[in-house]
């Protein structure tokens, strides 16, 4: 059976993934950081796999590998676990370089030490890597310095990867806003209930699961017409 890894797939966009492939058939294996928000959304998800714990950790790595190498072959891996970093969010000339080294663990080292891990098995059934990217990685906006270079990093590891793996595929999507947790805590006391639902995502970052372009960056707001994909 194939089988798909989120991480971060307790709220956002990650839940609304799982929710989407889990009725395609896949048996999907999730993790967060809050074992009571993952166990709820298990709940409300059905047939998935939690699994509580910090991407950066390489027990909680080897665990998700243990469980997926339990429930038959991967061909999906979704690196949607982030860190914003402090909020509100600072300017860099007083970002703390403790809470930067946090963003830059979670995302960009984690989905890397998660990508070496699985890589023999993605190679054998060429599969597929999301690596869940922010327009903040190319738009220099203010107090996104942390988060927006980590993204950065993280686009040109998808890039590169995309390369150097020419058996598998790797994208780095790119959803765009979204009313989520995090969108919040960028911008703590505002309304953000003008971003759509990340619910809303899921069917262009299908599309691009569906047909299978070429390694690469991919922004939803490219996806939502049947014009041909984004470049």
């Amino acid at each position: 059976m194939s089988v798909a890894l989120i991480t971060g797939g307790s709220r956002g966009l990650g839940f609304a993934l799982a929710r989407e492939l889990a009725a395609r058939g896949k048996r999907v294996v999730i993790d967060g950081r809050d074992p009571e928000a993952l166990e709820r959304a298990a709940t409300a998800l059905g047939d998935v796999v939690p699994i509580a714990g910090d991407v950066t950790d390489a027990d909680h790595r080897r665990r998700l590998k243990e469980a997926v190498d339990g429930l038959g072959s991967l061909d999906l891996l979704v690196n949607n676990a982030s860190s914003l970093g402090p909020s509100p969010l600072p300017g860099l000339e007083a970002f703390p370089l403790d809470e930067l080294e946090r963003v830059y663990r979670v995302n960009v080292l984690a989905p890397l030490a998660l990508t070496q891990s699985l890589l023999p098995g993605l190679r054998r059934t060429g599969g597929t890597i999301v690596n869940v990217t922010s327009d903040a990685a190319l738009e220099p906006y203010e107090g996104w310095g942390g988060y927006g270079s980590s993204k950065a990093a993280l686009d040109q590891i998808s890039a590169v990867l995309g390369a150097e793996q020419r058996s598998i595929r790797v994208y780095a999507f790119d959803p765009g806003d979204m009313r989520t947790v995090m969108q919040q805590e960028a911008f703590p006391g505002e309304d953000i209930s003008d971003r759509p639902d990340p619910e809303t995502v899921v069917p262009m970052f299908m599309r691009v699961l569906d047909e299978a372009p070429p390694s690469g960056r991919y922004r939803a707001s490219d996806l939502v017409t049947p014009a041909g994909m984004a470049s």
